[in-house]
């Protein structure tokens, strides 16, 4: 509890300064000037999807802190940085990501609402008193932790756990 505060009184420094400025910088560049995004940034620049990301949108990024990545099995987040898990490593990155802006409040209370990520994998998006929760089907639930950073195009929600693709979970 105090870690997820602690993250989120950090952030809001980070947030604020986007809020400040008109929303003028794109996700790919909020991202890139916080430090707790440094494996995300450098996730997104291996997949070659900056260019995607900093376009138009909207997109609804969920995306994943640091402590997330490295809360992979051993290896992992290594492995999918490689040349040869490019395709791998962009499917992992585009599950985080739905076309359009989703804002919090925007997912009813109570109900579960399917996504249909940039991969065309379904994710299913939760909002309970607990909070605004991922599923990828295999069990994991990323929380969001921080809701509604507004980008230029689009909207970040930080999560504490880096979803995967391939379970096909039912909403």
């Amino acid at each position: 509890m105090l870690r997820t505060f602690a993250l989120a009184t950090a952030f809001a420094a980070t947030a604020a300064s986007a809020f400040a400025d008109g929303h003028s910088k794109n996700i790919v560049e909020i991202a890139a000037a916080d430090e707790r995004f440094t494996t995300l940034v450098a996730a997104v620049t291996a997949a070659d999807l900056g260019e995607t990301l900093s376009g138009e949108g909207p997109f609804t990024v969920f995306a994943p802190v640091n402590d997330a990545f490295a809360a992979l099995p051993e290896g992992t987040v290594e492995s999918l940085l490689t040349p040869e898990m490019k395709g791998d490593l962009t499917n992992v990155l585009l599950y985080h990501v739905v076309p359009g802006k989703v804002m919090s409040g925007d997912i009813a209370m109570g109900t579960m609402a399917a996504g249909t990520a940039m991969d065309g994998a379904t994710l299913c998006i939760t909002k309970s008193d607990a909070g605004v929760m991922l599923d990828d089907g295999s069990g994991t639930m990323a929380n969001v932790v921080i809701a509604d950073i507004e980008a230029s195009n689009g909207v970040i929600h930080v999560v504490d756990k880096v979803v995967l693709p391939g379970n096909a979970p039912s909403c």
